[in-house]
């Protein structure tokens, strides 16, 4: 399946198994086995254990959370973020701390509101959607049960109307019901212009039943006047729907959100270098920024936590693996993977010395899976690992999984990527919304999250031979 990269969020990874094939580590003229010794096996027992006896994911995630909250790309508190994430890689301990700029434009919100008129007149709640127009629009609704209904609409036929999208996200532990949803999300509003509509509403993507809209980025197709566009809460998609079945409904939905120049926000890494190969590492990440109508706990302060925290642990080790090992806090993830991009981009002359890469970015549920891209040569290091995070309740999954979000990049020039699976069960129904908050993570899960982190990064990095990353030429298309 070929995905459009700045469509990509949160979890696209784990709901579209064909991108790990598509961006699986890249072959090489490696033919010796890669092994994991005996002694690295011993060495993570007593990691794994310490991992789930410490706070400290919690700790970590409850810092950014408590004395950031939101962290919109490009506002005032991601420059906070930033700096709060380049204080706390120090006061951990991290051998290097150092940031890389990142450039997108910026986006603002500053209010919405929506109303029924009419005889049954009342308030809707919604949320704009990231890179939606501002502005005010009156007009009947019309609604389509799903994308492809309201693409087939002839153009003209919207023209003065509101069009409203009632596609019903389904529930599933690996998120896969999020791709069909957030396609609502990414291509409706420019389906809805070409209809000729005066303005895009969608039921929420999200799997919840509370009055809580979910943002997210949107796009408009080049060529087109982009029009105000939001989602409702699912209670209100709902409401909306009952009522357009009683008969014609008009509705106002006013926006004051919009683009407002450009911003330069920063990767912030540490690392943890290695014993014997520190200018070869792991990667592990996640990222910094979050949408701005919760604190952005499980998207995506609890990677942060966890990856941050998994370092550590390593680190605290009296035998440090071989090769270093490095974490990314990315920048705007949430508005079309710009910071992990960017890596993949000032990185492409280093793919081969990133021994592989894994990012947390799907909540703070217990993880349940682990797969890699590497390939036959490393297979067997694969299952030693496997081994280890299998006390963990980790079962390896061959064929599931693949990059995550802001990996994608530097996977598709060659570096192989590892999935450590998370049940997002419930991540979809706090996705984006006013609900993500910190008291929605159970404190022994992250802690596992951090455990199966560190095993895996340290037996990674500790191996006698690579897993397969090397330069890719074509990269492999998504």
């Amino acid at each position: 399946m070929r995905l459009v990269p700045m469509l990509l969020s949160a979890a696209i990874a784990a709901s579209f198994p064909a991108v790990a094939a598509e961006t699986a580590g890249a072959s090489t003229p490696a033919t010796v086995e890669t092994r994991i010794a005996d002694a690295s096996m011993a060495a993570v027992a007593g990691l794994r254990e310490a991992a789930l006896a410490s706070s400290l994911a919690w700790d970590i995630t409850e810092s950014l959370t408590t004395e950031i909250g939101p962290r919109l790309a490009g506002s005032e508190a991601d420059a906070r973020a930033v700096e709060w994430a380049r204080a706390k890689f120090t006061e951990l301990g991290f051998d290097r701390v150092w940031t890389e700029p990142v450039t997108f434009p910026k986006w603002v919100r500053r209010g919405e509101s929506a109303a029924v008129l009419g005889p049954n007149a009342q308030p809707l709640a919604l949320s704009a959607l990231g890179g939606s127009p501002g502005g005010t629009v009156e007009g009947e609704v019309v609604r389509f049960a799903d994308l492809a209904a309201l693409e087939a609409a002839p153009a003209g036929s919207l023209a003065g109307k509101i069009a409203f999208v009632d596609y019903r996200m389904e529930r599933a532990r690996d998120g896969s019901g999020y791709g069909p949803g957030s396609r609502v999300r990414s291509r409706g509003p420019s389906a809805a212009v070409r209809a000729g509509a005066a303005g895009f509403i969608m039921r929420s993507v999200g799997t919840d039943s509370h009055r809580m809209p979910h943002t997210g980025i949107t796009r408009f197709d080049a060529g087109l006047d982009p029009v105000p566009s939001a989602a409702l809460s699912v209670p209100d998609a709902d409401q909306l729907a009952r009522l357009l079945a009683r008969g014609p409904v008009r509705m106002r939905v006013a926006l004051d959100c919009g683009w407002d120049g450009e911003y330069t926000s920063q990767n912030v890494i540490g690392e943890i270098t290695g014993a014997s190969r520190p200018d070869e590492f792991v990667l592990i990440g996640a990222h910094l920024d979050s949408w701005d109508l919760g604190t952005g706990a499980v998207d995506d302060g609890a990677g942060v936590g966890i990856t941050m925290a998994a370092a550590v642990h390593i680190a605290a080790l009296e035998r440090r693996p071989a090769r270093s090992i490095r974490v990314v806090a990315f920048a705007n993830e949430e508005q079309g993977l710009i910071g992990g991009f960017a890596y993949a981009d000032r990185h492409a002359g280093d793919v081969a010395r990133h021994q592989i890469v894994a990012e947390s970015d799907f909540g703070a549920g217990r993880i349940y899976g682990f797969n890699t891209g590497a390939p036959a040569h490393a297979k067997a290091a694969e299952a030693k690992i496997a081994e280890a995070l299998a006390p963990l309740g980790i079962e390896r999954l061959p064929g599931e999984g693949g990059p995550g979000p802001d990996l994608i990049g530097i996977a598709r020039k060659g570096a192989t990527w590892a999935w450590l699976g998370q049940d997002g069960t419930d991540y979809f129904d706090l996705h984006h919304t006013p609900d993500d908050t910190l008291d929605k993570i159970d404190p022994d899960a992250l802690a596992q999250n951090a455990a199966a982190y560190a095993v895996f990064a340290y037996l990674a990095a500790d191996a006698e031979g690579d897993f397969g990353s090397a330069p890719t030429d074509p990269a492999p298309a998504l």
